[in-house]
């Protein structure tokens, strides 16, 4: 039986745990907060991240970290994007030698603009074929109820990602893999800046034509971006690219759709991050994207008018006829 180390106890980390244990393995959770790991070991539960949900037996939690990575086969990381080189800087050298480390999170470092794996790389000093992502149409509480989904586990290295897709597997929940990291780690980065978009549309109280233009617009602009970052244009049509756009912009559980809508309603960004109760990856990943996108020479009017919103420039009721004016889908073009 694999022992599993996950790093981070919200909704995701919690979730992911709840896989893993699910799927056989030993898995023990770092919760930050003793009290958390407390009522997750007495009472199977975590009532402030996943209401109604039970946890398995096979996950213990604990608040020490090192306790929680020692002996362990794979390590998993989920924590909130801007804080992961801390915790690396803390631990790092408690992750069990030759291990794969496998981030969870989908997200870019604010300061380097580094995507996670980049991240876990430099500053937990791990070599790249060691590490894995995942991403996916990942909607914590629809999985930590037990309905059906899939997701990719990417690495550099083939054996890796099957290692880690052998582990994150079970009845309810299907692993792909592919050797496209940059992809699948843009794909689950850039369909936070769309869900943001679509947010805001429906918090002003546009339809689902305006959101579909949205969203179709939003997949051309996020294909481009990666492709122009050296990911692979299909992995933009899969899992991590599609599946992960249509799930993060159509559902409430979507923490950057729920984001967005408040900005939709009339909330400022400030306002925004103090009434969410958890971190919503793509309010942080904006300024950081936008910086890339210039340096590729790649054009992201959408981004670039949720941009537009969060610094105050422009009335989210003015944003709608912009965002549908995006890139051009394959087999279209907006030149007449």
């Amino acid at each position: 039986m694999n022992r599993v180390a996950v790093l981070g106890a919200g909704s995701w980390g919690t979730t992911f745990a709840k896989v893993l244990a699910d799927g056989g393995a030993d898995t023990r959770l770092w919760a930050r907060r003793a009290e958390l790991a407390h009522e997750i070991n007495e009472s199977r539960r975590n009532t402030q991240y996943l209401q109604g949900v039970t946890l398995p037996e096979g996950l213990r939690a604990d608040s020490d970290a090192r306790s929680v990575l020692e002996g362990a086969d794979q390590v998993f990381l989920c924590v909130p994007s801007q804080q992961l080189r801390a915790l690396l800087d803390d631990v790092s050298e408690s992750i069990p030698a030759g291990v794969p480390v496998v981030s969870l999170m989908k997200g870019v470092e604010a300061s380097t603009m580094m995507r996670m794996s980049e991240v876990i790389a430099e500053a937990g000093g791990i070599d790249s074929d060691r590490i894995a992502v995942v991403s996916g149409p990942n909607l914590a509480l629809e999985i930590a109820r037990e309905e059906p989904t899939a997701a990719v586990v990417a690495s550099d290295s083939s054996e890796t990602a099957m290692a880690v897709a052998r582990t994150a597997r079970n009845s309810y929940f299907t692993s792909f893999v592919n050797t496209d990291v940059v992809g699948t780690e843009y794909g689950g980065v850039l369909k936070n800046l769309v869900a943001l978009a679509i947010g805001i549309v429906d918090g002003v109280g546009y339809g689902e034509n305006t959101k579909a233009s949205i969203l179709t617009r939003g997949l051309a602009e996020v294909t481009e971006f990666a492709v122009a970052h050296g990911a692979e244009r299909t992995t933009m049509h899969g899992l991590a690219g599609l599946g992960d756009l249509i799930a993060t912009c159509n559902s409430p559980l979507s923490r950057n759709f729920s984001a967005g809508r408040l900005l939709g309603m009339g909330y400022s960004r400030d306002d925004v991050v103090e009434r969410m109760q958890q971190v919503a990856e793509g309010l942080a990943s904006v300024e950081p994207i936008a910086s890339l996108a210039e340096l590729r020479d790649v054009r992201m009017p959408i981004l670039d008018q949720v941009r537009a919103v969060l610094l105050g420039r422009m009335l989210p009721r003015e944003i709608a006829p912009h965002l549908t004016t995006g890139n051009e889908p394959e087999g279209e073009t907006h030149d007449f």
